[in-house]
């Protein structure tokens, strides 16, 4: 993902963004969830690009770290349309 097209996704989606992130965050399991000393410290925002695929691409301040995990995507996917 290019700068420009990154810089345009954060202004376009900022709020949605936030949001989906809310929910997200409410779909994990306490007990199963355990920071590890590499966890990420600042804003990350996810993408799935294509609903069918197993493709994740986290947007990690000026990072971007793509993820291939087809129950991930499922979970973000669940957790997204109860936001409607």
């Amino acid at each position: 993902m290019s700068d420009t097209s990154r810089r345009k996704f954060l202004a376009a989606t900022g709020v949605t963004a936030a949001v989906g992130g809310a929910a997200l965050v409410g779909t994990a399991s306490a007990a199963s969830a355990k920071p590890s000393a590499r966890a990420a410290r600042e804003r990350v925002l996810v993408l799935v690009d294509d609903p069918k695929s197993d493709v994740v691409t986290l947007l990690v301040g000026e990072d971007e770290v793509v993820v291939r995990d087809r129950d991930l995507v499922t979970r973000i996917l669940n957790a997204a349309g109860g936001t409607r």
